[in-house]
């Protein structure tokens, strides 16, 4: 039965952010997701998610505000990459996160893919514990970021061959790139380690854009997924008024895990 995250950077952003993993917990999330860890010392981190599991984390993407949306496949970068991806996995570690999301950068070509290739390979022999992803991200939201397809992203995850490194299928951006989300999903899903979930066309609550939910539900109990559902989108108003969409998939959830 797949466990259910609050994305931190999206929801509860009505109170401050190390305020949030308790939100999460007293609305029934079983963990968190924090996409940019880096703004506050890790000791209030630590003390801010204490008993709440953490799901996943990103690498560090470098300074947002001039373009920078991480390093691994960005050429002339690859010491930032490094530097930025220990920082992540000392992190995940210290935090007990399941998941590092590894943030490509604004980079194209065969130079920029080989790069990225080879990045993804070195942080999973850096870190033989963590689970590794990498996410495609659609163009309007990401102009340039490198990882733009899912068909791109299933090419490099069979050329690594490696366990450890996976697909982070995000309902959102799977139909903003492809159109079709459940088609996006089917064709991939062996290649998931990491959902996010998201209503389409607004990216509000969870629901439409004809993507079933529970199908994809039945899909992961078929897989004997052991990994999180994270709620990454943005809510229409206060995040505790519009959660009666967990409520419903845990039952579901419940019902086709009996």
């Amino acid at each position: 039965m797949p466990r259910y995250a609050a994305n931190l950077t999206m929801l509860f952003t009505e109170v401050p952010s190390l305020d949030r993993p308790g939100l999460a917990q007293q609305a029934g999330f079983d963990g968190i997701e924090i996409l940019f860890p880096y703004d506050f010392p890790a000791k209030d981190y630590a003390a801010a998610i204490a008993g709440m599991p953490l799901a996943l984390i990103n690498t560090p993407p470098g300074d947002w505000a001039a373009g920078d949306r991480g390093h691994a496949a960005v050429p002339g970068l690859e010491s930032r990459f490094r530097d930025g991806f220990l920082r992540a996995a000392d992190l995940a570690t210290r935090w007990s996160a399941d998941r590092v999301h590894i943030m490509a950068g604004v980079a194209r070509g065969p130079e920029a893919t080989q790069l990225y290739t080879e990045h993804l390979a070195w942080a999973a022999a850096q870190a033989p514990d963590l689970t590794i992803c990498v996410e495609p991200l659609n163009a309007d939201d990401m102009p340039g970021y490198f990882l733009n397809d899912f068909d791109q992203a299933a090419r490099i995850l069979s050329d690594l061959d490696n366990p450890k490194i996976g697909l982070q299928f995000d309902l959102w951006h799977a139909a903003r790139i492809h159109g079709d989300a459940q088609a996006v999903w089917d064709k991939h899903k062996a290649l998931v380690n990491h959902v996010q979930i998201a209503g389409f066309p607004t990216r509000a609550e969870p629901g439409g854009g004809g993507f079933d939910l529970t199908s994809l539900f039945r899909d992961l109990d078929a897989m004997d997924y052991q990994g999180w559902v994270a709620a990454e989108y943005r809510p229409a108003r206060a995040t505790v008024h519009g959660l009666a969409w967990l409520a419903a998939l845990k039952a579901h959830s419940r019902l086709i895990g009996a």
